[in-house]
């Protein structure tokens, strides 16, 4: 027979557990992205993520000027961060980290991580990327110090094959094909972005004459 004295073990509460092993840190999704501009493919991306993970908060991160892209393309960053506000309102898990915005300049990520750490030591950090980026990771800046700054994740895309020697949490998420790049044309040509960006995001467009150049 099994001895009973499995049973009668002392059992670890919720509280006690937090005593011995310290408070759990706070789970954050960082969004990066020159958001030129945010789509819905990228509020559903967030929710994604930050519902299958349980993340307290998923941050949308706009970039200054992104190191790979040239700097003409993308238009004020007051304007990209007007349209990011207005996307994301009403949605409680989302919010917005303008670090890079603030410092100006190349927004490497390293030194952003560097700063939300000191700032934030009480946070783990998850860093959403699509699954067209994982392959470019050992390229990014110092991506083996960024590795231990971060939990990058990844959200499976068809089509593309990932070979990475870097540790990635995988997600799945509903694939939205709509780029930046694409949309930005679209308005150029007179063409119609309905439903494809907020509508809120849409009329600020239309008003402020963006992307008409």
């Amino acid at each position: 027979m099994y001895s009973t004295q499995t049973l009668t073990q002392p059992v670890i509460t919720a509280a006690e557990s937090v005593q011995i092993l310290g408070p759990r840190k706070k789970q954050v999704g960082l969004f990066g992205g020159t958001f030129n501009p945010v789509h819905n493919g990228h509020l559903i991306m967030a929710s994604a993520v930050g519902t299958q993970l349980g993340l307290a908060k998923v941050l949308f991160m706009p970039d200054n000027q992104p190191p790979h892209v040239d700097a003409k393309q993308a238009i004020d960053a007051a304007d990209r961060v007007a349209m990011l506000r207005l996307a994301i309102a009403g949605n409680p898990m989302f919010d917005l980290e303008l670090t890079e915005i603030r410092r100006g300049g190349v927004s490497y990520t390293i030194d952003t991580m560097r700063v939300l750490k000191k700032l934030h030591p009480d946070t783990d950090y998850f860093f959403i990327i699509g699954a067209d980026m994982v392959n470019y990771l050992p390229k990014w800046r110092e991506i083996d110090a960024l590795m231990k700054l971060v939990t990058f994740v990844g959200v499976r895309r068809r089509g593309y094959v990932p070979a990475t020697p870097y540790p990635i949490v995988w997600v799945d998420a509903p694939v939205i094909e709509i780029s930046s790049t694409a949309l930005r044309e679209r308005i150029r040509t007179g063409g119609d972005i309905r439903y494809l960006v907020p509508d809120a995001v849409r009329t600020y467009i239309r008003e402020k004459g963006l992307y008409l150049d």
